[in-house]
């Protein structure tokens, strides 16, 4: 049998998991970093240049 002592140790530590997952539960929540907003929506005008189709002469 656990003494008291060790009983409340193993509660606290049980606690101490159980609120440290719910905080970072909430922080990922509230996280305000949104990758998709740093990325680039599509090619630039230098991909623009290089890759441009040439149309054919008219004629």
């Amino acid at each position: 049998m656990l003494s008291p002592h060790a009983s409340l140790l193993a509660l606290r530590d049980g606690w101490n998991a159980i609120t440290t997952g719910l905080q970072n539960l909430i922080a990922r929540i509230r996280d305000p970093y949104r990758p998709e907003l740093h990325y680039m929506r599509g090619p630039g005008p230098k991909w623009h240049a290089k890759h441009a189709v040439r149309a054919a002469p008219a004629g």
